[in-house]
């Protein structure tokens, strides 16, 4: 088992890059940037609560026929969701797809209150068990991953949790690996690509908020080794996937290398060569965007004359993969100080109005919808 030591402060990040690559059988750390700096863990939160979940079933405190209430407070949660109704309910089994693979904010609340009663408490039950767990700079909030500056966790905390999913529920791990999940005559994809396009790679979950940047968390299998890569703050998924595949690829590669008895690591060392520190800027992907274009971008042209920027680009594209456009309903919320008039939203460059919010969700935290979001900056 991994080891971590100190408590992350739950502060605003500037940077949000990190990575870890792990031996799940040997424990061995192959890769490590950032591994231990406090991230926002954004969907990855999801892999926690099917922790819990995977506990109680195998318990017997529930089953996987067993219907699930939904309460109005779960209906009421932000994209990505189910759209499922207060006073409806749903199975344990549907509910384990929905969070694999929509990754369902609601459904993510339903089995909180399940389990724990209240989310708020469910949450401090998930912190309870990841510390138990050994990821030690982690906190906890809610069940969903929904964006609060409060629930923050390290790269190499997470691959912690992977590797005991993997050692704990084995028989469960298997749900990761779903292509994909139907309900109410519609069918969602997994958004973790690396599952079709990656040889080994059989798990595990992705994330995104703007705050967070996109996340994922994946293992992989060949000629009997099985590794965990992390990576967390990339700016688009694909970009991520291709980081992520890269350094799996390379983890691989350690166990091609003749182990040199007078050097040893040196294996890995050159498989992981091009991750050093004398790669190209690796925070630069976990750069914030704004309307399609980087933060710095647009900022410095602001800054020289604002009248001469071009139109905004929209920020969900036709071409936007279906991660991005399922999950940005979680990017729009900010923090709410003394007067929310003067808060600005998390990576964005201008102030923002939380006038006419339609997403309920706790005190302090004011949020809108991506309509609403890109209509308000095509008119600034």
């Amino acid at each position: 088992m991994l080891v971590t030591t100190g408590l992350c402060a739950p502060v605003a990040f500037a940077e949000k890059y990190a990575s870890i690559v792990i031996d799940a059988d040997t424990h061995e750390v192959l890769h490590a940037r950032n591994a231990d700096d406090a991230r926002y863990p954004a969907s990855l939160t999801k892999v926690m609560t099917l922790y819990m979940l995977f506990d109680a079933l195998e318990a017997g405190e529930v089953t996987l026929d067993e219907r699930l209430m939904v309460s109005r407070f779960a209906a009421s949660q932000a994209p990505s969701n189910l759209k499922l109704r207060p006073n409806s309910s749903i199975t344990v089994s549907d509910a384990i797809g929905a969070l694999v693979t929509k990754s369902a904010n609601d459904v993510a609340v339903v089995v909180a209150e399940r389990l724990g009663r209240t989310e708020t408490r469910f949450a401090q039950l998930m912190t309870i068990k990841a510390q138990s767990l050994g990821l030690e700079n982690t906190r906890f909030v809610n069940a969903s991953g929904l964006p609060d500056s409060r629930q923050v966790s390290t790269a190499r905390d997470l691959a912690i949790l992977a590797e005991a999913m993997f050692d704990n529920h084995g028989e469960s791990y298997h749900y990761f690996s779903r292509p994909r999940f139907s309900w109410a005559g519609k069918t969602y994809k997994n958004h973790n690509e690396l599952l079709e396009t990656v040889d080994g790679v059989d798990g595990i979950k992705t994330g995104y908020t703007r705050a967070s940047g996109f996340n994922l968390m994946t293992s992989a299998e060949r000629d009997g080794h099985r590794i965990i890569a992390i990576m967390l703050g990339g700016s688009t998924s694909k970009s991520r996937n291709a980081h992520v595949a890269a350094l799996v690829e390379a983890a691989f590669h350690t166990y091609e290398i003749p182990d040199d008895p007078a050097d040893p690591g040196r294996n890995v060392e050159m498989a992981f060569s091009a991750f050093g520190s004398s790669a190209p800027d690796p925070n630069a992907a976990a750069e914030p965007m704004l309307n399609g274009q980087r933060l710095s971008v647009v900022t410095a042209a602001r800054a020289i004359n604002f009248k001469t920027l071009p139109a905004p680009a929209p920020t969900l594209a036709p071409n936007t993969d279906d991660e991005e456009v399922e999950e940005a309903g979680e990017i729009l919320v900010a923090d709410a100080g003394p007067t929310a008039e003067q808060e600005f939203e998390q990576g964005d460059a201008t102030p923002t109005s939380f006038e006419g919010a339609t997403v309920i969700i706790p005190p302090g935290r004011p949020a809108f919808s991506v309509s609403e979001y890109e209509a308000r900056q095509s008119a600034q």
